[in-house]
């Protein structure tokens, strides 16, 4: 199936994980205990074309749902949050995926999914890509976790191979170890995709996976080495550093209370599509970043939660004059 091409290129196309986040209302307390939730669309880069959305950016997500009402609910809340759903299909006999988590201010947020037997976002297939859409996207951002199972697998190298390492291609290493048999399995995988990807995002634990490194300079070049344009190396309490051929920044974290931190990086995967679509210089698109991601740790849900373009500045201008 193809979806017959697009009006126009998306700025941001993204590819990989959807669901409904089911997120308590009361803090400090185990699922067993909670009494009431929200409901919010989710998936990491559902997120992140959210999070391009909210920047005035035209974004698209390709995944799968089930044909059910969770998946009913996907399809209007992507709508309403301006994100075009064309590349959203069903895939029968499975369920839209369902997410709960705990809310333990400010570093401990402990997720349950429910994918099994498998996720629909596992199983898009290489046949039914839009790759005129892949290829003229600005951004095309895909997850470690789509290369975790068959057919997603061989989709997303289906995708990269006819993109042809575009610029702003990128990989967000987003490892989660209940998706994978194993890290080793991960890794191998990764390091797979790599060459086909000029920009690598991730957190120091997904690094050392990814390539075998944790100290951030270590695996910002190792990430190089491999091939990659521009490493991004997120260090929570310690800020971003961001590494391209003779350039290396740091940039400091952006002070925030933390109310639930799962949606930080999404917000900032969002931010930083939309600094580099603008050209900035890699500090000042880090910088932006790095303070939409605080701004969404400082949110109970993750989609709602991503900033304004206005909202960032707003929070960088408080901090400069702090």
């Amino acid at each position: 199936m193809n979806d017959g091409g697009v009006a126009a290129p998306y700025d941001v196309l993204t590819m990989g994980r959807v669901g409904v986040d089911l997120y308590p209302l009361q803090d400090g307390v185990g699922l067993e205990d909670v009494e009431t939730f929200g409901k919010y669309l989710g998936g990491s880069a559902t997120n992140v074309a959210v999070a391009a959305a909210r920047h005035g950016r035209r974004s698209a997500v390709v995944t799968r749902t089930g044909p059910d009402a969770f998946g009913r609910f996907v399809h209007k809340a992507l709508r309403g949050l301006g994100v075009d759903d064309r590349h959203v299909h069903e895939v029968p006999g499975l369920l839209t995926p369902i997410t709960f988590c705990e809310m333990h201010p400010p570093d401990h947020f402990p997720l349950l999914f429910y994918r099994l037997p498998t996720a629909p976002d596992l199983q898009i297939r290489a046949d039914e890509l839009d790759l005129d859409a892949v290829r003229s996207a600005g951004v095309f951002w895909t997850t470690v976790t789509g290369l975790s199972e068959e057919p997603s697998r061989s989709a997303h190298h289906a995708a990269w191979r006819a993109r042809g390492r575009r610029p702003l291609t990128v990989l967000d290493l987003d490892y989660r170890p209940m998706f994978w048999k194993d890290p080793a399995e991960a890794g191998e995988q990764v390091r797979r995709a790599l060459p086909h990807v000029t920009v690598a995002v991730g957190n120091r634990e997904e690094c050392e996976v990814a390539v075998g490194e944790s100290d951030p300079h270590r695996a910002a070049r190792a990430l190089l080495d491999a091939g990659v344009e521009v490493a991004v190396v997120k260090q929570g309490p310690e800020g971003v550093l961001g590494m391209s051929r003779g350039t290396t920044v740091r940039v400091p974290p952006t002070p925030v209370a933390v109310v639930n931190g799962l949606g930080a990086g999404d917000g900032f995967g969002g931010a930083l599509c939309h600094g580099l679509l603008a050209g900035w210089e890699l500090g000042r698109a880090l910088e932006f970043a790095n303070a939409a991601g605080a701004i969404v740790a400082t949110r109970r849900e993750c989609s709602t939660a991503m900033p304004t373009t206005a909202e960032v500045e707003a929070l960088l201008r408080e901090v400069a004059g702090a």
